[in-house]
Formats: C-alpha cells, structure tokens, sequence
C-alpha cells in the first residue's frame, strides 16, 4: 500500500463506519469514534482482501472491494458492539 491508499483507506473508513453501523442490526452502544476505527480497519482489511485475491485493480470503481469493505465494517461494528456492550455491563 502506498501513502496514498492509506489516506483514502482513512477516508473512506471513516464512511465506512457510518455504513456499517447504519446496516448492522440491532442497536449498537458504541461511541462513534470506535465505529469510524472500526470502519478504518475494513475499509484496510477489505482492500489487502481486494488485492489478495485480485480484484482490486479493476478499470474503473472496485464495486467488489467496496462491498467487501462495507460487509467488513457491518461485521466488525457487530462484533465490536458486543464486546464493548458486555465490557460497560460488567463495571
């Protein structure tokens, strides 16, 4: 990766974020910085899967990395929602 994909990584995980949370069900009791690092880290993770398997470089937008990238941030605010829900539970 270079600086540039890093910094649209960052970018577009920051929507990512706010996709993820706004697909994933139920409702998730996380701040929303945690869910713009959780979209940070798909949007990271879904383009190194991307890239892996070859269908990042693609002639025009990567659709499938996208999608990729947005199943990633859905999953991880799930998951990360119900981590940080039992960690507030539990003080």
């Amino acid at each position: 990766m270079t600086v540039t994909g890093i910094i649209t990584a960052i970018v577009v995980g920051l929507i990512l974020g706010v996709l993820g949370r706004a697909i994933a069900p139920g409702k998730q009791g996380i701040p929303i910085w945690l869910t713009i690092v959780v979209g940070i880290v798909a949007a990271l993770i879904g383009t190194a899967i991307a890239r892996g398997i070859g269908y990042a470089d693609t002639d025009g937008f990567d659709w499938l990395e996208l999608i990729t990238q947005i199943v990633l941030a859905a999953v991880g605010v799930t998951l990360v929602a119900g981590i940080y829900g039992r960690k507030s539970i539990s003080r």
